[in-house]
């Protein structure tokens, strides 16, 4: 049999899962969900990364042991997948585990052996936050990650002598373009091998919270060594148990030929630790083994709440409970909407913003007047007309030539298969709402079945539109299970299919065929499975139970912490420690600092705080909603920077790849339409419409040098 890993990261247990951890795991469930219907053996692995400096640190700011602190916040996260319905996971957790331990040192002996570790003096700057060093230089430096001033650091440490495996990760790019996804990403991650990689530190001296190093007991693992062999550990590797030892057999394996696949489904604020460290501690321990490398590293955006980041300060953090509470208190599904909401916004790898007005929008359109009219407005004719019974199709099929013409759903429905194998979630959403749409309002209203219901002579026709209408239910519920798996099993409960169909999780949705639905079969109850929303008073709820769950969660979380999380949610970003409830900030009133006039002289020294360098732009592409605005990745040397640029309707963005650019790279991040911009990219401003003409370069210039 097929088989297919598939792993969330191992989240970072500092504070309670939001909404971005939500997605992610949201996000996989789908997938192996969809797997698992394919036909495949799916494992699927999420988990807590329970070790490093900035846990023992937020756990003497509450007064608890590391051990006590971790344990009761990876209870969060077990309770929130309930919550979200998330299917057949494994959870595996890297504190007091020996079968982890064993895992990381046996990766570490191997590249040891291997001759890729050695032990020296290192002194230099480490940024706490991101578990790693900035620069080797002692002089202040703040990390170019987070943005946090990075501490003085001198220590004796073991290495991982990195910088050896530049060329092979450059091939394992090259030969595997998958290996990176979305391909912008595999792009920003070349790029930066490309500029080179040095050594990287695996051992801590001064911390004792971490797995211990084998003959050495001042030093404990680097987190990120710990972390990532965790996705080996949760499926059996090293372990005593001979069952679970062979699950690792069965599923670390790539081989995609075959179909083996290994994949893992992280934030883009940890891409580089997967897609360069990651492989490189594999293939010290393994080598010429590609079999043991994963498949896929795919990154996907970051969620926003009303474009603008969450975190605790602005008071916006939006946790997924009081959600799912608040509409399950109006008799809608309120994970099953909180799923498709997230998923059908997010584009493919892209960065999304979440809304509440959105969130009701959305739910209201697609699935209270879409799936759900659909549903219950096809199976109430069907109790009319039909007496509550599959109609037959044979005498329309036989009395009306070509009537499939238009009418099969048979090519959509493989369009939306090949969605889902890429992962592509939001544009499957959109090919099922298509079926749904197509075979709704704009089917039944252009054939009206009801105006021939009291017509004997018609009764072949009102009975052939219900079956063709009802398959199309049929089909959106197969279709869409991975998204909404509580609402369509209520409608495949209506349809009656179990009996001859089986169950829903267990359809060949990659092979679905029309036509199986079995004339005579009695429906269920037609019921509404997605009520319709009333706006204001669903937004009032919303607000009352979020400021509940935050106001039951404000004294645990006085306390102030170290510790900080991207809006993904996704493991060790910068964003400030969730806690806050989620309402609207008013960004209106944002001071906008005024240019100086041309009589305004400035110093020197003035001028000398702005950093300009020369920077090569590696893609360029739309902003989802904005006109004007491009969002381009600029390798600049030594990182690749993303940055927002207003020139859409003056430069494609073909054009752009692969240009020289003038880069300022020391202005804080700023925040257009949801999407953070680190750096701003020079450009002259010509004629009375100020159309932008970007500055470049006659001669080849290097990628870094520093503009004087």
């Amino acid at each position: 049999m097929k088989t297919f890993y598939l792993t969330t990261p191992i989240y970072y247990p500092n504070a309670r899962p939001h909404v971005g951890s939500a997605y992610t795991t949201i996000v996989c469930d789908v997938i192996a969900r969809y797997k698992r219907m394919c036909g495949y053996d799916v494992a699927f692995l999420t988990g807590t990364d329970e070790h490093g400096e900035k846990l023992q640190r937020a756990a003497e700011a509450e007064g608890k042991s590391p051990a006590e602190f971790v344990a009761s916040k990876r209870e969060l996260f077990r309770k929130l997948w309930r919550v979200l319905n998330i299917s057949e996971y494994r959870f595996v957790h890297t504190s007091q585990n020996p079968d982890h331990v064993r895992s990381v040192q046996w990766m570490l002996q191997q590249a040891e052996k291997n001759g890729y570790i050695e032990k020296k003096r290192y002194e230099g700057r480490y940024c706490v936050s991101d578990e790693r060093y900035v620069s080797d230089n002692t002089d202040a430096v703040n990390c170019d990650i987070c943005g946090r001033s990075a501490e003085l650091i001198s220590e004796e440490n073991y290495f991982f002598k990195l910088s050896a495996f530049q060329d092979r990760l450059l091939e394992l790019y090259e030969k595997h373009p998958e290996f990176v996804q979305p391909h912008f990403r595999h792009n920003e991650v070349t790029s930066f091998v490309r500029s080179g990689l040095r050594d990287m530190s695996v051992s801590r001296h001064r911390i004792k919270w971490g797995v211990p190093w084998p003959d050495d007991p001042d030093q404990v693992f680097y987190v990120w060594y710990d972390a990532l062999t965790s996705y080996m550990t949760g499926i059996g590797f090293k372990s005593v148990d001979p069952v679970r030892k062979a699950e690792f057999q069965k599923y670390w394996h790539n081989d995609p030929a075959a179909g083996n696949e290994i994949v893992h489904m992280i934030g883009k604020d940890i891409l580089r630790f997967h897609a360069v460290y990651w492989p490189a501690f594999i293939m010290a321990a393994f080598p010429d083994q590609p079999e043991m490398l994963p498949t896929t590293i795919f990154a996907h955006g970051w969620i926003y709440y009303e474009e603008d980041k969450m975190s605790k300060s602005k008071g916006n953090v939006v946790y997924p409970e009081p959600i799912v509470d608040a509409l399950n208190s109006f008799g809608a599904p309120g994970n099953d909407a909180l799923r498709y909401y997230l998923l059908r916004e997010a584009p493919f790898g892209q960065d999304t913003s979440f809304s509440y007005d959105a969130l009701i929008q959305r739910y209201n359109s697609d699935l209270a007047n879409g799936l759900g009219n659909l549903a219950s407005r096809t199976l109430a004719m069907i109790s009319r007309y039909c007496g509550g019974n599959i109609p037959d199709f044979a005498e329309f099929k036989r009395r009306v030539p070509g009537w499939d013409q238009g009418l099969r759903w048979d090519n959509l429905a493989q369009e939306v298969s090949a969605a889902y194998e890429a992962f592509n979630l939001s544009s499957a959403a959109e090919k099922i709402w298509k079926v749904i749409a197509h075979y709704g309002d704009e089917f039944l209203a252009t054939h009206q079945p009801w105006t021939h219901a009291d017509n004997p002579e018609r009764r072949y026709f009102v009975e052939g539109i219900l079956y063709i209408a009802l398959e199309a239910v049929r089909a959106a519920a197969v279709l869409a299970y991975p998204i909404l798996p509580k609402a369509t099993e209520k409608i495949w409960a209506q349809l009656g299919c179990e009996d001859y169909l089986g169950k829903l999780k267990d359809q060949s949705i990659d092979q679905i065929k029309w036509g199986e639905l079995r004339p005579g079969v009695t429906l269920g109850k037609p019921e509404p499975i997605f009520p319709r929303l009333d706006k204001d008073k669903t937004l009032a709820k919303l607000h009352e139970l979020a400021e509940a769950d935050y106001n039951r969660d404000k004294p645990k979380e006085a306390t102030k912490s170290v510790e900080s999380e991207p809006p993904s949610g996704t493991g060790r970003g910068p964003q400030e420690l969730p806690g806050g409830q989620p309402v609207k900030q008013d960004t209106a009133k944002m001071a906008v600092p005024q240019a100086p006039n041309a009589d305004q002289k400035i110093s020197i020294e003035d001028f000398a705080k702005v950093e300009m360098r020369v920077g090569e732009v590696l893609s360029a592409e739309p902003i989802p909603g904005a006109t004007k605005l491009l969002k381009l990745q600029v390798d600049i040397g030594t990182e690749v920077r993303q940055v927002c640029a207003g020139i859409a309707e003056h430069y494609p963005p073909e054009q752009l790849v692969g240009m020289k650019v003038i880069l300022v790279t020391n202005l804080q991040p700023r925040k257009l339409r949801g999407v953070e911009s680190n750096g701003m990219i020079l450009a002259a401003s010509v004629g009375e419409q100020g159309k932008p003409i970007l500055a470049t370069f006659k001669e080849d210039v290097p990628k870094g040098a520093k503009l004087k």
